[in-house]
């Protein structure tokens, strides 16, 4: 049978659904274009950049306030929007500063910490701290032994001395340039502060001429580590491209002021510096970084993951899999083994805690109808004795008489009678004498039972406690490690002792640091004051993150954080920022010493 041809709407159909595939194949093949590799561009720092630029989003944090007035952007009203973008890059360029400040100051710490390390510390860093390829290497130079040349003992220290002081050289130079240039930028900002209230239309344009001039100077003093770097050095790879920013289109200056296209124009150009800098900077560091964690303590994972492995073989041979019942029976001789610690530690001694406090009220009558009956047998004592003491005397006692007394005249008697008991049994008082002694003997083995009562259910609340005990310690234990779990921070952001010395010592730092700077600038050191002023605002950034949380749980945050952004202040005499220092150690409670705590 021949097939029947295709009718013209399904041609169509076929037609419209070819170009549709078409389509979309063409735009993915534009998009992966679009991202492969091209000769002046490095995908994989796209990528990086890219992945920083996401943490950076998800992990913005409040960073030392820029010095500008509060009421700068309704100075600007006429410009809003472009005012409100450029404080916008300013604020991004000081955070990102700072970020990468402390990213170098955190990898210069660590090479500086085993910079100071014993020639044993260095060797053992260089052999068993990076990685098992360096733990290969380092072994067979170490078994080599000694030739005419040295030991492999010394080689092998000058080697680590050399490894770790290029990484702090270059380190040292990428802190240096970011802290000249963060104390610059600031600088600018705190003098075109008040002139961008006053004359806002003017000064921005000046204010982002003179940023973009700051990034050149940033290139010029980051260039030059590419010829730091020894023709031996120890550093994997190639240094990237020369750090080149853009500069700013040739404006007129002789115009009172910028159009909106213009100062649009110099923001996204300043953007664009900034996330060349971004990018130039993480892949040094990334260079010259200090090992991971893993890599540091890959022995240590190594033994953890064969000791893991071992035991999850163990389990696997235990278990159904293999077709063994011992974990089960394990767990549940476990599981009767905590149902009956809980049942005999914790919810007997409880139960029984409860049903003796509430047990005391309602059988207090109970207690009280056994004192009525030793108060008869009392009472009838006093009647047989009163009895006993009248005929025996043959006069009238008194009804308050002393037991005591008549008591004695019972035994005085007794003794008379038992002189001839067969006789007095029958016939004299003693009989009736022995039944009073009997009542006697009643009336005392009743008062001790009384007591002895008494005694036992005053303590069976603390028979229950003692049985809870072990329940006790156990949850103070659990306690005290959860505890210690919360409070393992020990940076100063945390809420541990540790924290508070961490935030106490960085006051300390920022003291220092003022009066460096003050040393720098009587002796005219114009680089090195810069240097150390921006370190300075570093420090005072990281104790205005550290004490935030704190501050603001106490309602300390209004003044402390005044403090902090005075002592930022350039034109603030040292004598003053000194006088702020103290007062901030004595004053605020998350900076005080634990044990002056109120």
């Amino acid at each position: 049978m021949e097939a029947s041809p295709a009718s013209p709407s399904e041609v169509n159909e076929n037609k419209d659904l070819k170009a549709l595939i078409s389509f979309y194949s063409n735009y993915l093949w534009t998009r992966v274009l679009d991202f492969l590799p091209s000769p002046d561009y490095n995908f994989l720092r796209r990528i990086r950049s890219r992945a920083a630029a996401l943490r950076r989003r998800h992990r913005r944090r409040a960073c030392l306030p820029l010095p500008l007035p509060a009421n700068l952007l309704d100075s600007c009203q006429p410009a809003t929007t472009e005012a409100s973008r450029v404080l916008d890059v300013l604020h991004e360029i000081l955070e990102r500063t700072f970020s990468n400040l402390n990213n170098v100051q955190k990898n210069l710490q660590f090479w500086e910490s085993r910079a100071e390390g014993s020639k044993g510390q260095k060797i053992k860093f260089m052999v068993l701290e990076r990685g098992p390829q360096a733990f290969v290497e380092g072994s067979i130079q170490l078994l080599r032994g000694s030739d005419g040349e040295g030991s492999s003992m010394r080689k092998m220290c000058l080697s680590a001395s050399a490894h770790i002081s290029e990484r702090i050289a270059v380190l040292t130079s990428l802190r240096s340039a970011l802290a000249t240039f963060l104390a610059q930028f600031y600088m600018e900002i705190d003098k075109y502060g008040e002139e961008l209230v006053k004359n806002p239309q003017n000064s921005l344009p000046a204010l982002l001429d003179r940023i973009n001039d700051l990034f050149f100077k940033l290139e010029v003093s980051i260039g030059h580590l590419h010829a730091m770097r020894p023709s031996d050095s120890s550093v994997e790879g190639s240094y990237s491209l020369p750090l080149v920013f853009e500069k700013l289109p040739e404006i007129n200056q002789d115009r009172s002021q910028w159009t909106d296209s213009e100062i649009r124009d110099s923001i996204n150009l300043i953007s664009q510096n900034l996330e060349k800098l971004e990018s130039h900077l993480t892949f040094i560091v990334d260079k010259h970084r200090k090992p991971k964690r893993v890599t540091q303590y890959w022995i240590r994972y190594t033994c953890g993951a064969i000791g893991l492995s071992a035991c999850s073989v163990w389990l696997i041979r235990h278990s159904r899999l293999s077709g063994s019942h011992d974990i089960d029976n394990w767990v549940r001789e476990a599981k009767d083994s905590t149902i009956s610690f809980v049942r005999d530690h914790v919810e007997q001694p409880l139960l029984a805690i409860r049903d003796e406090l509430f047990e005391t009220f309602r059988q207090r009558h109970k207690g009280m109808m056994e004192l009525e009956e030793v108060q008869l047998t009392s009472n009838s004592l006093h009647r047989m004795l009163l009895a006993f003491s009248e005929q025996t005397k043959g006069q009238k006692f008194p009804e308050n008489a002393s037991d005591q007394e008549m008591l004695e005249i019972v035994m005085n008697r007794y003794e008379e009678e038992l002189k001839h008991p067969i006789h007095n049994l029958v016939n004299g008082e003693l009989a009736r004498a022995l039944l009073i002694q009997v009542q006697k003997l009643k009336l005392d083995t009743e008062t001790a039972m009384l007591e002895l009562n008494q005694i036992l259910r005053a303590n069976e609340i603390n028979f229950a406690i003692l049985a809870a005990l072990p329940a006790f310690f156990l949850s103070l234990i659990l306690l005290m490690l959860v505890r210690a779990w919360f409070k393992r921070d020990t940076r100063a952001e945390g809420r541990g002792r540790v924290a508070r010395l961490q935030r106490r010592l960085l006051v300390v730092e920022v003291e220092k640091r003022i009066m460096q700077y003050q040393t720098f600038v009587d002796q005219g050191m114009e680089k090195e004051k810069l240097d150390m002023f921006g370190m300075l605002l570093y420090s005072l950034d990281r104790l205005y993150h550290a004490v935030k949380g704190h501050a603001k749980a106490t309602g300390e945050w209004q003044w402390l954080s005044q403090d902090i952004i005075d002592l930022a202040k350039p034109s603030l005499q040292t004598a003053n920022k000194l006088r702020a220092t103290s007062r901030m150690e004595r004053v605020y409670d998350c900076l005080l010493p634990a044990l002056q705590r109120q």
